[in-house]
């Protein structure tokens, strides 16, 4: 029988293959949290920011989510769904609303902060969140760009949550320890 923490494992590499295969780096998402923090979280560095994505990334309703959504994705860019969803999510269609409610669930995982940040980033496309949803890529990612923005708004989240931790992560001089 697979451990727990083998399947979070599993589940984690998973997810981080599918989003560099998707063309997301974790400094992508930790970009966009640092933006979000920028004015609450007084020397937010990268690193921090990685180590509260990752936070987010190992907790399994999050994975459970953003597999899906990923899987959905690559299903519809393959052409493999049934008519009308292969349509739908060709199209993005924009009354479709389930990528969104799925980031939403997602981010509620951490509150209300992490909410009201994910309904924020959603609605500027900053950084990579921009490139995701430019449908002149020819990729779909219908699900992908609300589920990045809802990890970056988790970390948000975590780190309004762990601010003892958070204080001292980043009083530490060596943090690469921090970044898995």
């Amino acid at each position: 029988m697979v451990s727990y923490e083998e399947l979070d494992k599993q589940y984690y590499d998973h997810i981080i293959r599918n989003l560099k295969d998707r063309g997301v780096d974790l400094k992508d998402i930790a970009e966009i949290v640092m933006f979000l923090e920028k004015d609450y979280v007084k020397g937010l560095d990268e690193e921090v920011s990685i180590h509260a994505i990752n936070k987010v990334l190992h907790k399994r309703e999050a994975q459970n989510a953003i597999m899906t959504g990923i899987e959905l994705d690559i299903l519809a860019e393959k052409g493999l769904l049934s008519a009308p969803m292969q349509r739908i999510m060709e199209t993005d269609e924009s009354t479709y609303g389930i990528d969104e409610n799925m980031a939403i669930t997602l981010a509620s995982l951490y509150g209300s902060v992490s909410v009201t940040n994910y309904g924020y980033v959603d609605k500027l496309k900053h950084g990579v969140l921009g490139k995701l949803n430019d449908k002149s890529t020819g990729k779909i990612n219908v699900f992908l760009d609300d589920l990045v923005g809802a990890i970056a708004a988790g970390a948000c989240g975590w780190l309004a949550h762990n601010e003892h931790e958070v204080q001292e992560l980043l009083n530490q001089e060596n943090k690469t320890i921090l970044l898995e």
